[in-house]
């Protein structure tokens, strides 16, 4: 199968062997003496004892893309990355405020990734993101301004997003900035319902957002769902790292089934694949064992991502023929 994938974060995206180069650019030396130190920076592995033990592995990547040729490079990289996973069509997200500490504006970031983002042949987007924190609110409305600036159809940037410490500062917060944002044609989605409840989507959805990051809190609440797939809002639900982040506890009932079953439209993202050693078809085959689903609802997992992806309508169309043709040789 092949794969279509529209949570996925750039700087929890930089596998070991991309941390090298990158840090092969910049004399930067590495924890990489002992075989396996350096993945042990990166990721979590197996077990991951709490969030902070998961947030700990970002300060490694963010400290590596701090200048226009280490985000440009890993870009490229990254999505060279994807197209050997089969992926025909990602959104990366980043926040550019967290790669300026270099000495780089916001907007030279986004230029920066922007440039990496023609280095390859991919179909690739970008999501720029604001950050939840104590002092985060004029970087936010630069970034939200470079969103509008920047804002494309396709080869670009497509649209905006709030990720960050959703159970420290509310979502309800930033609904006037994103909102904003959106009546002036900012496509968003919105990371809630991963490390707070129902409440956290509601407020989400009053931005004006078509999609939800993460989402997952939905199933405790069935008048949201139930608006959820009324509306047509779509949840990029991201099964490793929910586990990994405790937004889902091991043992328990993973609720993509309740969702799906409700009639929630669902996609099936990495979100940060190298700190949770995951890739696009482990993690749909791990949804598969979790929810039970068929090789027919696994297609419309990724139908339902071309649908809901920040592209233009001739793009779907490419993609959902070359899904269709591709899922068609598969099965011979």
């Amino acid at each position: 199968m092949s794969y279509v994938d529209l949570h996925l974060h750039l700087d929890g995206a930089i596998t070991p062997a991309i941390a090298r180069e990158l840090a092969r650019m910049q004399d930067i030396v590495l924890p990489d003496e002992v075989p396996g130190e350096l993945e042990q920076a990166l990721s979590v592995g197996e077990k991951c004892e709490s969030l902070n033990d998961y947030l700990a592995c970002f300060d490694l990547p963010i400290s590596l893309l701090q200048t226009h040729e280490s985000i440009r490079e890993a870009v490229r990289l990254v999505q060279e990355m994807l197209i050997s996973q089969d992926c025909l069509y990602a959104e990366i997200r980043f926040a550019p405020q967290q790669f300026v500490q270099g000495g780089l504006s916001q907007e030279e970031v986004v230029q920066a990734a922007l440039a990496g983002l023609s280095l390859s042949p991919m179909r690739c987007n970008l999501i720029l993101c604001c950050m939840r924190g104590t002092d985060t609110a004029e970087k936010n409305i630069e970034t939200v301004r470079l969103a509008e600036q920047y804002l494309c159809e396709d080869n670009g940037v497509v649209g905006l997003d709030l990720a960050g410490a959703e159970a420290l500062f509310p979502t309800k917060d930033y609904v006037d900035l994103l909102r904003g944002a959106h009546e002036r044609g900012v496509p968003l989605t919105v990371h809630a319902g991963e490390a707070a409840g129902p409440e956290s989507i509601w407020s989400a959805l009053q931005t004006g957002c078509t999609r939800i990051g993460h989402g997952i809190h939905a199933v405790s609440d069935p008048s949201l769902m139930h608006y959820l797939a009324e509306h047509a809002v779509v949840l990029e639900v991201c099964p490793t790292s929910n586990f990994h982040t405790h937004a889902v506890e091991e043992g328990s009932n993973y609720p993509l089934r309740a969702l799906l079953d409700a009639g929630v439209h669902v996609t099936i993202a990495t979100d940060d694949m190298a700190i949770s050693r995951t890739c696009l078809a482990h993690e749909v085959d791990y949804a598969k064992q979790l929810a039970h689903l068929s090789e027919e609802e696994c297609l419309q997992l990724q139908l339902t991502a071309i649908q809901a992806a920040f592209t233009s309508e001739a793009t779907k169309q490419e993609l959902r023929e070359l899904l269709q043709r591709k899922d068609a040789v598969h099965a011979d």
